[in-house]
């Protein structure tokens, strides 16, 4: 055992050495051909070659895995990359699917793969960008191309150009796959499946069971990849919230740092003592050219700044001293005067009184807007106006809405691995050896030496080697098994020389019956012998299914010695009359039936359970029940006779015809057979006569047999058995 453990372990480490490597090799080809991809005349990028070679030889994990690393190493120079693993890990995991089905196996059936790796890598790949704000649209493109036929709006032919490019690079992509792993030998290709074999390898039909084992509510799989997914997918949205929270918080900071920062920088530029003058004489005024080039060159130079202005603040409202011109919005002419925004009317009485305000957020006539207001003061220290500037909160909230984006596309790229991993663990750790234990203690075969032999080796060779409860749990089965066989082992065979045992006190309680008659020799042998024949032959022939069992038959055979038990209540004098009996001697003959009846009826008050004892007394007091109601003690008929009991009707009475009695010759065995023939319907079952003639042959051999130990006064001599008597 030990020496299979070593080897186990060593396949499985230099298999799974050879998957890694492919895995790496799965990362390069990626890489290598998403770069050659560059300098292709036409739009392709050959990035998932080596995903879906590793998904469709290695299996989901080694394919995810692959998808997802190529991504996060080409986030290093490409930080947008890392987002789009997930495309990838999808990719990955649809070339598993297909290839479990077998469609990379029909050229026929490869447009289904291609396809659904076009609308992944397309169809999704497009969205994730526009999600973005990151797709800016290019009228010199293939999508520009499409959007001036006129067919077309931007979105739809950015969308359409991207899946037509995509099917181009996903087509080319299968091919030179499938060519990559024509070009590997089966062997080869072999090696690179990734599998974690805990235990002796299963068949793929047997792996195939063991994965589809019958549970009473839900798998244990189930179980525990709910609870991982409610885990994985608790963690990821408290994550993101969190994050969110944080991220917003740091963004309105950031942004209000700079809104504040820049209407500072635009106060220093502004000529305090100069203002009334640009008031009055607007864009003539000395050096108000230069200041508003200068606050233009601050506003363009600073990211997300939308509006940038210098208002005197009056009773009468906002009056303009210089008023950018913005994307959409043409500023206003200096000494234009603005009414106040709503947002601001519980600052207007500290503007007007010259104070500072903090940042405010309103959402009025020139939308929703982050404000800074910083005061600019002459020589005399008066406040003289306020440089203003704006961020668009829409900006903050898409800048917001990218983050989320990214953040939910990594999430998922990780959840989706981490769930292909812990799926790959629980399938080869706990799964898969759970199960095959079951399969075989299930199937655990009791009924003789070498099917117990047989079972105990099935769960030997599973070989489970987890490490962990499942191993322990597998060594506990495997003990009590063992234990369990040798002590059925010694079961069977008390209950085998306990059955001997039974089946000799019978005898010997028949033998006592016979040894006071003097005419019935070998009698209850022989009728034992008979019984046991035609049962067969019935159970052969199809009769009575129900009912012929080999347990049934069994019963019927070992308890057939006991048939004329209760002749032990007849007297010796009527027992062994020479002669005929007369009406009242035969009478109390007729008693041996009841008699048998009872004794055995004590005997199973003591032994209940005990299913031959059973036949044994219907076989006593029906034995000479006829099947047309004219027998007796009961005058039953036809199907109210136990079964039993009407073979052994035709057994008792052919014994008795071809037998020798001191008051009359044996019969042939010709003339016994018509004898019998002549009784179907009558005295006897017809199915048991037809049973009785279709065993004539066996039949003849038991009672050449047995005459041949019997002398010519009728008394059985039982040493004259030879040894192949004995044996049969």
């Amino acid at each position: 055992m030990a020496n299979h453990d070593t080897s186990l372990t060593r396949v499985k480490r230099h298999r799974n050495t050879i998957t890694i490597l492919m895995c790496f090799f799965g990362v390069g080809v990626n890489l290598l051909l998403g770069k050659a991809a560059e300098y292709a005349p036409f739009p392709l990028y050959l990035d998932t070659v080596g995903t879906i070679a590793a998904a469709i030889m290695g299996g989901y994990l080694p394919g995810v895995l692959v998808g997802f690393l190529t991504n996060v190493i080409k986030g290093v120079t490409e930080p947008s990359s890392i987002y789009y693993g997930i495309l990838n890990v999808m990719i990955a995991a649809a070339a598993a699917f297909f290839n479990g089905r077998g469609m990379f196996r029909r050229w026929y059936l490869l447009p289904v793969p291609i396809l659904a790796f076009t609308l992944i890598g397309g169809g999704i790949g497009t969205l994730i960008p526009w999600m973005l704000d990151d797709l800016p649209f290019d009228s010199e493109s293939f999508s520009g191309t499409l959007y001036a036929t006129g067919l077309f709006n931007e979105k739809t032919a950015q969308f359409t150009a991207s899946l037509l490019t995509d099917l181009l690079d996903k087509t080319l992509t299968v091919i030179l796959v499938m060519l990559l792993i024509l070009l590997l030998p089966p062997k080869i290709r072999e090696l690179f499946s990734f599998n974690g074999w805990m235990q002796k390898p299963l068949s793929s039909e047997e792996s195939e069971a063991a994965r589809k084992i019958n549970f009473r509510v839900i798998s244990l799989r189930t179980k525990i990849m709910l609870a991982l997914g409610i885990s994985l997918l608790a963690v990821s949205v408290s994550a993101t919230v969190i994050s969110m929270r944080l991220y917003r918080s740091a963004l309105i900071k950031d942004h209000t740092a700079r809104v504040k920062n820049v209407a500072s920088i635009a106060a220093d530029m502004i000529d305090a003592e100069s203002v009334d003058t640009y008031l009055k004489e607007g864009k003539n005024a000395p050096g108000y050219a230069e200041t508003e080039r200068m606050l233009y060159s601050l506003r363009d130079n600073t990211e997300d700044i939308m509006y940038l202005y210098v208002y005197q603040i009056r009773e009468d409202g906002c009056h303009v001293v210089f008023d950018l011109d913005a994307e959409d919005v043409e500023g206003a002419e200096p000494g234009e005067v603005i009414g106040f925004d709503e947002g601001f009317s519980d600052q207007i009485p500290a503007l007007l009184a010259g104070e500072r305000i903090e940042p405010i957020v309103t959402d009025d006539t020139f939308g929703w807007l982050l404000t800074a207001y910083e005061p600019i003061y002459d020589s005399t220290g008066r406040c003289v106006c306020y440089a203003a500037a704006d961020v668009s909160m829409n900006r903050i909230g898409a800048i917001e809405r990218n983050f989320l984006v990214e953040m939910l596309c990594l999430f998922l790229g990780i959840f989706f691995v981490i769930f292909v991993l812990m799926y790959w663990l629980i399938e080869y750790h706990i799964i898969l050896p759970v199960n095959s234990i079951a399969m075989s203690t299930g199937t655990f075969a009791y009924d003789s030496e070498t099917a117990r032999e047989s079972s105990i080796e099935r769960i030997h060779d599973l070989n489970i080697q987890t490490g962990d409860e499942v191993e322990n749990l597998y060594h506990a089965i495997t003990k009590t098994s063992d234990d369990s066989m040798r002590y059925v082992a010694d079961v069977q065979k008390k209950t085998e020389e306990i059955a001997q045992m039974q089946n000799a006190l019978i005898l010997v309680l028949a033998d006592i019956v016979e040894s006071r008659d003097r005419n019935t020799g070998a009698h209850v042998r022989k009728t034992a012998a008979y019984a046991d024949i035609i049962l067969h032959q019935m159970q052969a022939k199809g009769m009575h299914p129900d009912i012929l069992t080999d347990d049934y038959i069994s019963d019927v055979v070992n308890s057939a010695p006991l048939h004329d038990v209760g002749k032990i209540q007849v007297p010796d004098a009527i027992l062994n009359k020479p002669g005929r009996l007369d009406e009242a001697e035969f009478e109390i003959m007729k008693m041996h039936t009841t008699a048998g009846r009872d004794i055995l009826s004590e005997a199973i008050s003591l032994v209940p359970n005990s299913g031959y004892l059973s036949e044994a007394r219907n076989l006593a007091a029906f034995h000479h029940e006829k099947w047309d109601g004219t027998g007796y003690p009961t005058g039953i008929s036809g199907e109210e006779i136990p079964l039993s009991a009407r073979v052994m009707a035709v057994a008792d009475v052919f014994d008795a015809l071809v037998s020798k009695r001191s008051y009359k010759k044996p019969f042939t065995f010709e003339e016994a057979k018509q004898i019998i023939v002549d009784g179907s319907g009558k005295h006897f079952d017809p199915d048991v006569v037809d049973a009785f003639l279709n065993a004539e042959q066996e039949i003849r051999e038991v009672e050449a047999r047995f005459s041949s130990m019997t002398d010519e006064s009728g008394c059985f001599h039982p040493e004259k058995i030879t040894s192949r008597n004995a044996a049969e």
